[in-house]
C-alpha cells in the first residue's frame, strides 16, 4: 500500500517494521486509535518503499528470535540513516542495541508477565507520567552494556536497562510492551512517541476514511462487476454496504448456505439483507457440497484449507451462471492477515489460516476486492455506524469464516452440525436473555470428540460432551476467559442437557488467550 492520500492531502504516518511479534498489530491498531495512521511492513523491507511512505516515525516490533543467534532479523542500515525518530520495542530493542555497539545476552530468568518499570532519568518517553510503571515484559534476552551514547531511562529488578533513549539523536528503546492493555499507561507511551517526538498529525479519520474508500472501488472495479460472498457477519455486512455506496447495481451478493451456521441464520440474513437493506442478494443451498468435501477430514488446517477452497469453487460456479463477472469482493480485516503470516513479514509465525486469506487456490479466476484489509475490527465497526447498518448487526458477536467447522473437533458430519447448533443455540439465548450477551466480547459452544456416560431419568445415556466457551477482550489478540455466574452455567448446562438427548456433559472452557486461542481450532 502506498502512502495514503485523504481529501488529496497525504496523512501522517507511523511506520511498524515487523520482527514476527504476534503484537505487532496492535501497535498500529493503539497509533490509530489516536487518529494518526499506521501501517506494518516487513523488517527486510526495500528502501524505496519507505521512501514512498515517507513516515512520521519507525516502531521496530518485537519478534521470537534472538540476537544472541547469527542469522536473525537485523534494522536495516538505512533506517538509522534517514533521520527520522525510531522506537525499538523488545527485540526491536534488542537489535537496535546490538547494531549501535551494545551487548544483548540470554538470561537465566526469563520475564514473562507483569513487572513494575522503574524510570530513572527523564525522558519524553515518559513525559507526564509515574516514575513507577506496571508494565508486561515477555523475553528471555535483554540488553547488558548500553551502545555508546545512550543513557539508561528506565529499570526493572530483572532487566537493568529496561528503557534507553540516545543522547543526541531521536532513537528511543524499550523493552516491555506498551501496545498490550497490561502495561498501564501504555497508549499514552505510544502517543509521547508519536505526538512529542515524532510530531505527527492527527488526521486518520473515520468520515474521510470512507469516502476515501468509496473513491477507491470505484478506481479499481470502473465499469465491470462484482460478486462478494455474504456472511452475514460485521465483516461481510460492512464490506457490502461500502460496496453498494460506490458502484450500486455492480454488485450481486451470493450468500452460501454451508450448512454450517448458527440455527435459523441463514433465513435472517436474506431477510435482513435482501428486503431491508435491498442488496442484490442470491442464496446458494451449498451445505451438501461442503459436506461431502468435508467427509473424513479431521484435521483442523485442512478442514479449514477445504472450506476456503469450496467457497471458492461455489462463487466461480456463481459467477459463471451471473456472467461478465470480474470481481470477488471479501471482508478480510487486518487480524484475519496476522494469524494467517499474511502481511508480507518473512518473521511472522502461523497460527492458523482463514478461509478468506489462507486457502485462496492460485487458479482463482476472479481478482480481489478487500477494502477493509488494513482495519482492525473496532474500525470496521465504526465504519459500519457512520455507514448506518443496524446497531444490532455490528454488534454481534465474531463468527469464523469457516463456521462451525472449527467448533466440530474432528471429522464433521450433517448430526454433529444439528446438535452443536442446538447447544450453541441454547447459549446465546440464555446470554441474551440475562443480559450477559454484550458483557461477553465472544461466546459459542463447541461439539468435543468425546462421549461421556450421563444418567436421565433412570436410564444411563452416553453421549456427546460440549463445551462452552466466552471470553472477554479488547483486541482479540489477547482474551480473558468470561467469569460467567455458576447459576447462569448451571441452568445452560441443564437445558442443553434435557433438551438434547445426543448430549450427556457439558463443561466451561477456562483458558485464556493466550496461550490458548479463542476459537479451539
Amino acid at each position: 500500500m502506498s502512502k495514503l492520500s485523504i481529501s488529496n492531502k497525504k496523512i501522517d504516518t507511523i511506520l511498524v517494521l515487523d520482527f514476527g511479534s504476534q503484537y505487532t498489530q496492535l501497535i498500529a491498531r493503539r497509533i490509530r486509535e489516536s487518529h494518526v495512521y499506521s501501517e506494518i511492513l516487513p523488517w527486510d523491507i526495500d528502501e524505496s518503499k519507505i521512501a514512498e511512505l515517507n513516515p512520521k516515525g519507525i516502531i521496530l516490533s518485537g519478534g521470537p528470535n534472538s540476537v544472541t543467534e547469527t542469522y536473525t532479523p537485523r534494522v536495516p542500515q538505512f533506517v538509522f540513516d534517514i533521520g527520522i525518530p525510531i522506537l525499538g520495542i523488545c527485540y526491536g530493542m534488542q537489535t537496535l542495541a546490538e547494531q549501535m555497539g551494545g551487548h544483548v545476552i540470554s538470561v537465566d530468568q526469563k520475564e514473562f508477565g507483569h513487572s513494575e518499570l522503574e524510570v530513572v532519568s527523564e525522558s519524553l518517553m515518559f513525559k507526564n507520567l509515574d516514575k513507577k510503571i506496571n508494565v508486561w515484559m515477555s523475553h528471555g534476552d535483554q540488553v547488558q552494556d548500553l551502545p555508546d551514547e545512550f543513557n539508561l531511562v528506565a529499570s526493572t529488578k530483572t532487566a537493568p536497562i529496561a528503557a534507553m533513549e540516545h543522547k543526541s539523536l531521536p532513537i528511543y528503546a524499550i523493552q516491555f510492551h506498551p501496545e498490550v492493555t497490561h502495561t498501564d499507561n501504555g497508549k499514552k507511551i505510544l502517543e509521547n512517541f508519536i505526538f512529542n517526538i515524532c510530531n505527527a498529525s492527527t488526521d486518520w479519520k473515520m468520515d474521510d476514511l470512507i469516502s476515501q474508500r468509496i473513491e477507491e472501488i470505484k478506481d479499481q472495479v470502473q465499469d465491470k462487476k462484482v460478486l462478494l460472498g455474504l456472511s452475514g457477519g460485521v465483516d461481510s455486512s460492512v464490506t457490502a454496504t461500502l460496496l453498494h455506496k460506490a458502484i450500486g447495481k455492480k454488485l450481486t451478493c451470493v450468500f452460501v448456505d454451508n450448512g454450517l451456521l448458527r440455527k435459523g441464520e441463514a433465513d435472517q440474513v436474506m431477510q435482513t439483507f435482501k428486503e431491508n437493506m435491498n442488496l442484490n442478494v442470491i442464496k446458494s443451498d451449498s451445505a451438501e457440497i461442503f459436506l461431502r468435501h468435508l467427509k473424513d477430514i479431521d484435521d483442523p488446517e485442512q478442514k479449514r484449507k477445504i472450506i476456503g477452497r469450496t467457497f471458492i469453487d461455489v462463487f466461480d460456479a456463481e459467477a459463471i451462471k451471473l456472467k461478465d463477472i470480474n470481481f470477488l469482493a471479501q471482508g478480510t480485516i487486518y487480524p484475519d492477515v496476522i494469524e494467517s503470516s499474511g502481511s508480507e513479514s518473512k518473521e511472522a509465525r502461523v497460527i492458523k489460516s482463514h478461509h478468506n486469506v489462507g486457502g485462496l487456490p492460485e487458479e482463482m479466476k476472479l481478482d480481489l476486492v478487500e477494502p477493509l484489509r488494513d482495519l482492525f475490527k473496532d474500525e470496521v465497526r465504526r465504519m459500519g455506524v457512520e455507514l448506518g447498518i443496524p446497531k444490532e448487526m455490528l454488534e454481534r458477536h465474531p463468527f469464523p469464516g469457516p463456521g462451525l467447522g472449527v467448533r466440530i473437533i474432528g471429522e464433521i458430519t450433517k448430526e454433529k452440525t444439528k446438535v452443536l447448533q442446538e447447544a450453541d443455540h441454547i447459549f446465546i439465548q440464555e446470554l441474551i436473555k440475562a443480559d450477559l450477551y454484550d458483557k461477553v466480547s465472544q461466546a459459542f459452544a463447541v461439539l468435543l470428540p468425546v462421549k461421556s456416560v450421563g444418567v436421565v431419568g433412570d436410564e444411563r445415556r452416553y453421549a456427546e460432551v460440549v463445551a462452552l466457551r466466552a471470553v472477554e477482550t479488547v483486541d482479540f489478540m489477547t482474551a480473558r476467559w468470561a467469569h460467567l455466574p455458576y447459576e447462569f452455567l448451571e441452568g445452560v448446562s441443564n437445558r442443553i442437557v434435557n433438551e438434547i438427548e445426543e448430549v450427556s456433559r457439558v463443561v466451561y472452557d477456562i483458558s485464556s488467550k493466550p496461550p490458548a486461542t479463542i476459537e479451539w481450532e
